[in-house]
Order: structure tokens, then sequence, then C-alpha cells
């Protein structure tokens, strides 16, 4: 759609496993590499701040190539964790090349790989089905470019036309961005990230009432419900620190599911750890975080933005004819007219632009779409 392209991988059972998203006009810098200049060192922080020449300052870990070197060494890094809570990107001077620095100020010799390469990268084997002719074309390039060195001459009998997200995957993608995932029987899944932890309680609903008998399948019920949450923690990219809550269970009890746990993340590309259990009883498991998580990018104006372009295309295709109005908060209007690629795209689409008027009485996030003849 105008803006942002979304990726999908499909089990052999057609059922999600994976899921990406990418802004060209807000990469999240996943691979990039630098022409930077070391502006600070931090003893107590165990690394030194580099300047990347746009953006924030990166920070180089010792352990990652910033040990012994001075205050205004230049070098070349690579972004290792994107940008997050307000801090720059975490760096790292190992490369897979060596590339020496090039005279001048700090700035980006190269973009890495975007989301749906990365996807792709875990997936080689999939089939690609492509909803858009000039998205298709373009992808099929990049992934041709980047994949032919594991995949001689296969890629392009391995694209074909398709529209992808059908009547029964949209609306799994969509639930991506809701705090709760309807269990079988009743249970739920209430998903809370924070800005320390992100916390996953298990409500087993009706059944923590039930009788006796029905309470003591309370071990199994829990050991069952364990593979959907290592599941979301992978399709929603959650990260950090990870507590878990399971239902209806003593301290004691919950530590026999260790090994449910343990096996439900083994195949988690990103290589999430199992911890064990709190005093308290809560799992623990940390994850990785190098791209942001789903939440962050789905709460932003810039996304609100780009879902209001999606809407006014559905809306076009729908009436075929007229013009519309985007009445936004003025961080969405903002993001928006920052992103010239995605309102030219729609303008493209539509063969209107689409007008845009900012209303600063509407919330942060709120947006109304309004059509005049």
């Amino acid at each position: 759609s105008p803006g942002e392209i979304r990726a999908a991988a499909l089990d052999a059972a057609g059922r999600l496993a994976d899921f990406a998203l990418f802004r060209p006009a807000a990469p999240d810098s996943i691979g990039d590499l630098h022409r930077g200049r070391l502006t600070r060192k931090a003893p107590a922080l165990g690394g030194a701040f580099i300047a990347l020449g746009t953006g924030p300052d990166g920070f180089l870990p010792d352990t990652e190539g910033a040990a012994g070197l001075a205050e205004g060494t230049y070098l070349t890094v690579r972004i290792a964790r994107a940008a997050q809570g307000g801090k720059g990107p975490r760096l790292s001077a190992r490369l897979d090349e060596p590339i020496p620095p090039t005279p001048g100020p700090p700035a980006l010799i190269r973009r890495g790989p975007d989301p749906i390469l990365r996807l792709a990268r875990l997936w080689p084997e999939a089939p690609l089905e492509i909803d858009d002719p000039a998205t298709r074309a373009a992808l099929t390039g990049t992934l041709r470019a980047a994949l032919t060195g594991t995949l001689p001459a296969a890629l392009p009998g391995r694209t074909r036309p398709g529209t992808g997200f059908d009547e029964a995957l949209s609306p799994e993608i969509a639930a991506l961005a809701e705090p709760s995932v309807a269990l079988p029987g009743g249970a739920a899944l209430h998903i809370h990230p924070t800005p320390a932890l992100v916390a996953i309680d298990l409500d087993m609903g009706g059944l923590a009432a039930a009788p006796a008998p029905a309470r003591a399948a309370h071990t199994t019920l829990n050991r069952a419900a364990i593979p959907e949450i290592a599941r979301q923690i992978r399709l929603r990219n959650l990260s950090g620190a990870i507590l878990v809550d399971l239902a209806g269970l003593a301290p004691r009890q919950r530590r026999r599911l260790a090994d449910a746990f343990a096996a439900a993340l083994a195949p988690d590309p990103l290589g999430p750890r199992f911890l064990g259990f709190t005093a308290l009883g809560l799992a623990e498991i940390v994850r990785p975080r190098i791209a942001p998580p789903l939440h962050e990018l789905l709460g932003s104006p810039h996304a609100a933005g780009l879902a209001a372009l999606r809407a006014a295309l559905a809306e076009d295709r729908a009436t075929q004819g007229g013009t519309f109005t985007l009445r936004a908060a003025p961080a969405i209007i903002a993001a928006l007219e920052r992103d010239t690629q995605a309102l030219d795209a729609l303008a493209h689409r539509t063969g209107r632009p689409l007008m845009l008027r900012g209303d600063p009485l509407l919330a942060p996030l709120q947006w109304v779409l309004e059509r005049t003849r």
C-alpha cells in the first residue's frame, strides 16, 4: 500500500509464521554501513559514542571495536540494533568484508538489507506471491541480487502473481495490533509492552472457576498455550525482557513447564532464551532486540498516516471518484509530509492528490477522511 510493504511467511499448513513491515521512507537501518567518527569515550558504559552524520550518535561497545580507539578516530561501522527509546542505534565494527574509512565527514555508505529481504532469507525455499505489479518488479530484482548466491537462478521461477493477503490472512495480521489473543476453549493471552519489559498474561477464562476435575487439567492447558505464546512473541517481534504469567498453577507446578518453553522458543531465528521462573512463578524470557517491535511500528504518527492512506485508496476504489481530504492530528500530517513517496504513490493510483489538513483538536493518532465531490 502507499508508503508500506507488508510481508507474511506461511508455514506448510498455510498458517502465519512470520511477519514484516517495510516503510521505504522510514527504514529501520539494520545493517546500514556508516563512516563514523568517535566523539566520546564512555568507560563506564564499556564503549564509545560514534557520530554517524544523520540522526543520533550510535553506541559502539568495546567488545565490538571501540577498545583502544581515541576520540576523533574515523572508522566504518555497521548498525547492529535499531535506535530505541530515544537512544541511538547499537553499532559494530565487525564487518563481513573489510571497508577502510574513506575521507570526509560521517555519512551513510550503504543501506543494509530491508525487512522484506531479511524475511526472505529465513524462508529461502518458499514461493513468493506479490499482489502489486510495480512492487513485484522492484522486489524481484532486489531479492534476486541478494539471494542468487544461495539460490542460483531460482528466484525468477519462484515469484508469481497472487493476492497473498487473502480474506483469511488479513484478519490474522490485523489481530497482531491487538493486545489480546483468543485461544481455544475461551482462554486468552493479554500482551502488555512497557518501557522496561513485556508482560504476557495467560487467562483461562471460565475454566478458572470450574470444578476440581477440570482444574486438574490446568497443567495440560498451560502447556498447550505455550507454543502460541512463542508464536506471538515472534510475530510481534517482542524483545528484551519478557515475563509470562501462566494460569491456575502454583509456582512449583509451573517449573514442570520449563521444557515446553525451551522447545517452543527453539525455532525462533533470534535465539530467545528461557531463563527459568521467578519466585512468583513468572516465566522469564530474554529475546535480542534488533529491529523495532511491531507495537512501536504500529503506534507512531507515521503509521497512523499510512493507515489513512490505505483507507483513502480503499474508498477511491469503492466510490470511483471524488476528492478526499485527510483531517488529522498535526503530528500525522507532519509525518506524511515527510513521506512524499507515499503521497505520490497514492496520487498515482487514484489520479488525484490527497489534501492534508492538520487539526490540533484531534487526539495524537486520530484522523478523519472527508470526501467531497
